[in-house]
Order: structure tokens, then sequence, then C-alpha cells
């Protein structure tokens, strides 16, 4: 299943946000080692409501999105990022606002995201922006990073 929405931006041409099914999860999996140096997306994939986006531009991956139900109520965004070379010109909060819509559509009431200020700041300033409110903090030791959890009604 794909849907698409097309915003444009500056001057590197159009975005498009599509929902990928398990079988796009080596883009998925390439994105995420030139963004985060990771092999490890996510912890499992075997998730109820899995939704996995995608945004490109020219028809080339330049950042991704994913999220599962938490609860009835909360769908958690797990996992997300845009390659440096595109960054700052707002993929990051149309994979946001996009997940915050099918969400919604399924749904859910909230959408809740974990974010590491110190590693990703750019994640914690869209979250305040777009309405999102600190509702946990903690230290990770994995990560040598503190951790808060974002949520917002959507």
């Amino acid at each position: 299943m794909q849907t698409e929405e097309i915003i444009p931006t500056r001057p590197r041409g159009e975005v498009r946000i599509i929902q990928v099914g398990l079988d796009s999860m080596h883009v998925v999996r390439d994105l995420n080692q030139r963004i985060f140096g990771e092999e490890r997306v996510i912890n499992t994939f075997d998730r109820e409501d899995l939704m996995i986006l995608l945004a490109l531009i020219s028809d080339e991956p330049v950042g991704f999105k994913i999220g599962y139900k938490e609860n009835r109520f909360l769908y958690y965004s797990a996992k997300g990022g845009v390659l440096p070379e595109h960054r700052g010109v707002g993929i990051a909060r149309k994979l946001l606002e996009g997940m915050v819509a099918r969400a919604r559509s399924w749904g859910y009431r909230r959408l809740a995201y974990d974010t590491f200020p110190n590693m990703h700041a750019g994640m914690t300033v869209l979250g305040l922006r777009e309405g999102f409110r600190v509702v946990k903090a903690d230290f990770n030791t994995a990560y040598n990073d503190f951790r808060i959890r974002l949520e917002k009604a959507i």
C-alpha cells in the first residue's frame, strides 16, 4: 500500500512522503546506516499497526520514519531520520506530520517519541515547535545521554 503527499521544498525539488511495507526495509536499513551509523533500526518489526514512511526527492530516498501501536490510544514513533545533506528544509517535519495524520486516521489519540537532545537536538526543537510536550526524562546508559519523551494529542 502506498499513499503519498507532494511537498514543495526550497531549491532541492519535490519531496514525496510515501508509506511502504516491509519489502522496502533494505532502503530503510541503508538510510539508517547512512544517518545513524547503525545496523539496528528497531528491536522488532513484529508490531501492531507498523508504519514505515519514506521521504523521496526525485525518487531518491532521503529520510524515513517508523512507528507502531504502543497502546490503544498512543502511537509511538520509534525511529526516523533525514540524510544530513537534506536537513533544514522541513523533511523531518513532513515525515512527522505524515505519521500524525495516519495515526489519527487509525483512531489513535496521542503520538509520542523519544529523543536524545545532546545527540539529536533538532528533533527536540521540532517536537516543541510542533506542540509536543516533555512527559518524561531519564538517562540512557546505552547512549550515554539524556532521553526525553515528547508527546502530544493528535
